[in-house]
């Protein structure tokens, strides 16, 4: 089994976009760019996300291509095109990251829907959040309500700019 591992941005209360699924909100917060997204990608050898965050960042991010030096896959339970770069699974998640060789770091990018059972599962070794002062009131939650509770060790605090990351492992 892979080891799995979220890294992603939310606001102050908790939203990773918001009511329309819109990321600029975070992309004009000051201090993104001293953020240490280079050294965490290049830790991860794999992508997981689900549709909604698939076209959002396809959308916002102004990419032009989605992650290309990793394998990328995309959940969706209907049909979705993808770029030629990700790959479509309409696979339990749990299991997909369990198929996985050991050897090697999953990122399970953003999505409430996605991630809550690969945390339910106990499955998310490690956490990089950054909190961004801002309140969406309303939006795409980081957290869905879970079964269990988890407690996670923090390791560290940062601030680049306008961000506080918090660095958690399980």
């Amino acid at each position: 089994m892979a080891r799995a591992v979220f890294y992603g941005a939310i606001s102050l209360d908790g939203y990773l976009a918001d009511k329309e699924d819109r990321l600029e909100w975070l992309y004009r917060q000051e201090g993104g760019e001293l953020v240490p997204y280079d050294e965490f990608y290049q830790m991860i050898d794999y992508t997981m996300m689900g549709r909604r965050t698939y076209e959002a960042v396809k959308r916002d991010a102004e990419l032009e291509d989605i992650y290309p030096e990793k394998e990328n896959y995309v959940f969706s339970r209907s049909g979705i095109e993808v770029d030629e770069n990700l790959h479509v699974v309409a696979k339990d998640p749990v299991e997909f990251i369990k198929e996985l060789p050991a050897n090697k770091t999953v990122w399970v990018v953003g999505g409430g829907a996605l991630l809550k059972p690969v945390i339910e599962a106990g499955l998310i070794e490690e956490w990089w959040i950054q909190i961004v002062p801002i309140l969406l009131g309303e939006g795409v939650p980081l957290f869905l309500p879970q079964t269990n509770q988890q407690k996670l060790q923090l390791l560290e605090t940062e601030q680049f700019g306008q961000f506080a990351q918090l660095h958690l492992k399980k």
